[in-house]
């Protein structure tokens, strides 16, 4: 059965494809972990459009949008702010960073040391910042996209394993098609599309449709089908440590939000079964001589997809397992 996709995020996809082009797709994924209320990496050369992708999300809400470049010599307090002494108070007073901002782009995020990842992904996690012991609530909504380099490109840092974990998803952008990549050129001859965007949504409506997003209903059936494969993952030779139950909790969120996004109050295993590249390949250690077969994590996952029953609609509302 064909849904009509929900109308909200048609208006937002619609007006990014005035600056990415032929990438809904991708849009679609970033809406995904904005309404989930979780952050997304983004691994990819650069020049393919992340940080256009990011700027024309910010702009089609009107939320605000920050931009931290990291680097090897990039500081903690530079991500999150410091205190600055007042000599005329005698008081301190919070400078915030980058940090505080709805939209954020961590631009290259495998270029800094990993004590200033650390500072960026507590927040990402807490959705708050502590300095000197006060704490400060980050803004909502609050969204993080960093991106990375591969990891043979020099001068990067890999991401520890438990970092890597707090992100939603992981997406790859990829080049565009020959003509898709026309249009571009000739939109960037004339002017700046992102700039000439206009606000479809504001972030008072975003932080409704993120609490829309978590009434959608997630069968029993779904929940056991989302389980069984994470437990497959823990259990597959090839692979050295599998998804923890935060992937379980990640997959459920990103079902319901993509259910949404599709018009529907309901998640289906469909989604489950497009989501779970994104949500829990990155989330997987393998083992060193399967590394050496550079056989991929994604490759991993849909090969688990294929070998776990799914569950049957007898209903439209109602599933049941093999």
């Amino acid at each position: 059965m064909n849904y009509q996709s929900n109308p909200q995020v048609v208006r937002i996809l619609d007006n990014i494809e005035k600056v990415i082009i032929g990438k809904r797709d991708v849009a679609e994924l970033a809406l995904v972990g904005i309404l989930a209320q979780g952050h997304i990496l983004l691994e990819d050369v650069p020049g393919v459009g992340k940080t256009m992708l990011v700027k024309s999300i910010a702009r089609s809400i009107s939320a605000t949008y920050k931009r931290i470049q990291f680097t090897p010599d990039l500081l903690p307090s530079d991500v999150i702010g410091v205190s600055v002494f007042n000599p005329k108070t005698g008081d301190f007073h919070f400078k915030p960073g980058p940090i505080v901002g709805n939209i954020i782009l961590a631009d290259e995020i495998n270029r800094t040391s990993p004590k200033t990842q650390s500072a960026l992904l507590e927040a990402m996690e807490e959705h708050s910042i502590t300095v000197d012991g006060v704490t400060n609530e980050l803004p909502k909504p609050f969204f993080v996209m960093a991106t990375q380099n591969p990891i043979d490109y020099e001068g990067t840092y890999e991401l520890p394993e438990a970092q890597i974990d707090r992100f939603l998803l992981k997406i790859r952008m990829g080049y565009p098609a020959l003509a898709d990549e026309l249009i571009i050129l000739d939109k960037a001859r004339h002017s700046t599309p992102v700039e000439a965007l206009e606000p479809v949504l504001s972030t008072d409506d975003i932080i409704q449709i993120q609490n829309m997003v978590r009434t959608i209903t997630v069968d029993e059936s779904i929940s056991r089908y989302i389980v069984e494969l994470v437990n497959k993952t823990r259990h597959d030779n090839r692979i050295h440590l599998g998804v923890s139950p935060r992937g379980s909790i990640a997959l459920m969120k990103a079902s319901q939000a993509l259910a949404f996004t599709r018009g529907r109050d309901f998640v289906l295993p469909d989604d489950v079964q497009y989501l779970a590249p994104f949500v829990l390949s990155h989330r997987l250690i393998l083992k060193p001589d399967v590394n050496l077969q550079k056989v991929s994590t994604e490759t991993i996952i849909h090969d688990i997809i294929q070998v776990t029953p799914v569950p049957i609609r007898k209903e439209k509302k109602s599933f049941f397992s093999h």
